[in-house]
């Protein structure tokens, strides 16, 4: 199930990563994983529980650091970069947990984002330089086209916590967007959200990538991973057993395998089936509860 305004694969791909692991003490949470996520399309990255699907997020976008492996972003090796470097970069991500400021306004938490393209520092906030006043004038205006593209512009004034699940999840993001990325790390975007709050999260997304971002997302709900993806990047263990597109991954004897292996044993991937799952597919075997 591929998006109709899809770019077909071509030329270099957006992000890639090479041999790439991490290993905490002798557990090795993400290991050798060499994988491609293409311009212009959504990459779904999905697994049971324990996979390492979040960690995979956390070394790309530099808050852990692989202990082998290379990371390419844009034709650039961006293994060594901390990671507000990663964001100026073009890369941004959002969290599991929503992490806004729900005192501040909604137009507030969306400058936070911004700042990363800033360059006033602590004396010129203390002194109300020129260049801060500048700086703060930029983040306004970066703030407000990042609530535009998420449909907030309208609640900028509101406090972030006076907004329902959905739209604290749209805050989030526009958090991330006014970062200007070229990349954007979705984690669970459709946590704790009902089936409307859902179709209209999957809603936003395609707008977004139809609108030049490349996206790349960790979810658990298969109806959204199989409603929105290009690729599906498959991992298990903390390696990649997989990668392809959406009809390729639910016929995939490995995937498959691995996946029916946990619900033969009353694993969490076979907790609950999708609807309208065939058998002897990842649908099949529950992976929504990945």
């Amino acid at each position: 199930m591929t998006n109709p305004s899809t770019p077909p694969l071509s030329g270099a791909p957006l992000l890639e990563v090479q041999g790439l692991g991490i290993r905490f003490g002798g557990l090795h949470a993400v290991r050798d994983v060499t994988a491609q996520l293409q311009p212009g399309r959504i990459t779904a990255i999905i697994g049971p529980n324990g996979a390492g699907k979040s960690t995979f997020f956390n070394l790309i976008s530099g808050f852990y650091k692989p202990t082998s492996g290379r990371i390419i972003f844009r034709g650039e090796d961006i293994t060594p970069l901390r990671t507000h470097l990663v964001v100026g970069r073009g890369i941004a991500r959002t969290f599991q947990t929503t992490t806004i400021y729900q005192e501040l306004s909604v137009l507030d938490n969306a400058m936070i984002g911004h700042r990363v393209r800033t360059r006033a520092g602590l004396l010129d906030a203390l002194l109300r330089t020129g260049r801060e006043r500048h700086d703060e004038s930029e983040s306004r205006a970066g703030a407000m086209r990042a609530l535009e593209r998420v449909g907030l512009a309208g609640q900028a004034a509101l406090p972030a916590g006076a907004l329902n699940q959905e739209g604290k999840k749209r805050v989030g993001i526009a958090m991330a967007l006014a970062s200007d990325p070229h990349l954007l790390l979705l984690d669970e975007p459709a946590a704790g959200m009902n089936p409307e709050e859902t179709e209209n999260l999957m809603g936003l997304i395609r707008q977004l990538v139809s609108g030049g971002l490349s996206i790349a997302l960790v979810e658990h709900k298969m109806n959204l991973v199989m409603g929105l993806a290009d690729d599906i990047l498959v991992l298990h263990h903390g390696q990649k057993i997989a990668q392809g597109t959406p009809a390729q991954i639910t016929r995939d004897p490995a995937v498959v395998e691995a996946y029916l292996g946990s619900h033969a044993h009353g694993g969490q991937m076979g907790q609950e089936q999708e609807q309208g799952g065939q058998p002897g597919t990842v649908q099949d075997a529950g992976v929504d509860h990945a």
